[in-house]
């Protein structure tokens, strides 16, 4: 391969220029007070021994910077020369460096001008808006620019909120010209960074982040979480109903004479709950086990726990816990896992931490899972424990309580179980 490959080219002129804009450089420097032009470039040249040895290769290089720089093209890099005096060749002149004389050369060269005066128009609309802005923008350029077709409707955003401090309204309640709901939520990380700066503090409810709080964080009514439950026994069935969601503030007001409480991840392990005298099947909460947390009838309640025997499983059942001390888990035991070996498979990623929330029983069978004593990422999922399995560990539990008389209050009448058909 020649050497001159090692010498700057236009194109690597114009790689240079284009890593500064990629860097946000150009679209920043105005608005924190720089200025980067003359700017000048990286030039790698030959040598005096070059100039000698390959005279005519150092020729076409020359003759091929010449071509792209701004005095043949209108636009671009501007060559500074110096000149050298050789014995045999005499005087010639070489580049010395390149730079770029102006923005406007710099734009062109890169093809950026178009993208430069949408950001200029973007910015200006902002600062008159929102002064506060100006540093998001200088650090966020190319960012602001990705968004830049959407920038009107953001303003209105903006100015929406900050004409309305804690206005309770859903999302889908805001009347902002040009802007749906599905504009907002598509956009909540975006309008997050610049509503934390353009609201007053006392109207950023900190306590929640993301998209998931973005609604509780500046003043709007959330979506309500929903539990889902089953009645497990038909005499506590409504209207024919066993099967019902409601929010969590709504659940933890309902004044049921349940005895036993199961709570389960999975879905149809919910739905294929068995029948259980006086009892009602939580599902599908996950990790949401905070909806439970001010349920405080649970208290008076045998609160079972089914999760998955793994590591994250523990977890769940520690956390739940800490709301509820007396939450026992229910086939998360170490005859349970060994009886359904042939159905292990592996967790992708076990929690590390430590748990505090244990039995002894199930701090050891967690150690052992944690450090894999039974195999590598040891899990057995609660769908993969048999049918029968369950059913039987169901007729072990001890018995609940007599049946209680009270009422059943659903918030619009009671129902007294005692009359109801056995």
């Amino acid at each position: 391969m020649s050497p001159t490959v090692t010498w700057t080219t236009p194109a690597d002129i114009k790689r240079q220029l284009e890593i500064c804009w990629n860097r946000g450089q150009m679209l920043r420097a105005p608005l924190v007070g720089e200025s980067l032009f003359p700017l000048p470039l990286q030039l790698r040249r030959p040598d005096r021994k070059a100039v000698s040895d390959r005279f005519d290769e150092v020729r076409r290089w020359i003759r091929e910077l010449e071509e792209g720089s701004k005095a043949r093209q209108g636009f671009g890099y501007e060559i500074e020369w110096t000149e050298i005096h050789h014995q045999q060749l005499g005087r010639n002149r070489v580049p010395l460096r390149v730079l770029l004389p102006t923005e406007h050369d710099a734009l062109c060269l890169v093809g950026r001008s178009l993208e430069a005066e949408r950001f200029r128009t973007l910015t200006e609309a902002t600062l008159a808006c929102f002064p506060t802005l100006g540093d998001w923008l200088a650090r966020n350029p190319l960012k602001a620019l990705q968004y830049a077709e959407d920038w009107g409707q953001i303003l209105r955003v903006l100015m929406w909120f900050r004409s309305h401090p804690g206005f309770r309204l859903y999302l889908r309640q805001l009347d902002i010209a040009g802007v749906d709901t599905k504009f907002i939520e598509a956009r909540k990380g975006l309008l997050s960074e610049l509503l934390d700066l353009v609201l007053p503090p006392e109207a950023v409810d900190t306590r929640f982040s993301g998209a998931g709080g973005f609604e509780q964080r500046y003043g709007l009514i959330a979506k309500p979480s929903l539990i889902r439950f089953r009645f497990l026994d038909h005499r506590l069935y409504l209207s024919g109903l066993s099967d019902l969601s409601v929010t969590s503030a709504e659940f933890s007001r309902l004044k049921l004479p349940v005895k036993r409480v199961f709570i389960t991840e999975n879905d149809v392990n919910g739905l294929a709950f068995p029948n259980v005298s006086e009892s009602l099947v939580i599902f599908g909460l996950g990790y949401g086990l905070e909806r439970l947390a001010e349920v405080r009838w649970f208290e008076q309640k045998t609160l079972y726990y089914w999760g998955d025997v793994d590591t994250h499983g523990f977890a769940i059942l520690d956390r739940l816990r800490a709301a509820f001390p007396e939450a026992r888990s229910f086939l998360m035991d170490r005859e349970t896992l060994m009886a359904h070996r042939e159905l292990w498979v592996q967790e992708q990623e076990g929690h590390a931490g430590a748990l505090s929330r244990l039995s002894a029983a199930e701090q050891s069978l967690f150690d052992d899972l944690r450090h894999d004593h039974l195999g590598p990422r040891v899990r057995l999922e609660q769908e993969r424990i048999s049918f029968g399995w369950l059913e039987k560990a169901l007729e072990e539990l001890p018995p609940p309580e007599e049946a209680s008389s009270a009422a059943v209050d659903y918030g619009a009448g009671s129902v007294d179980l005692a009359s109801r058909p056995g």
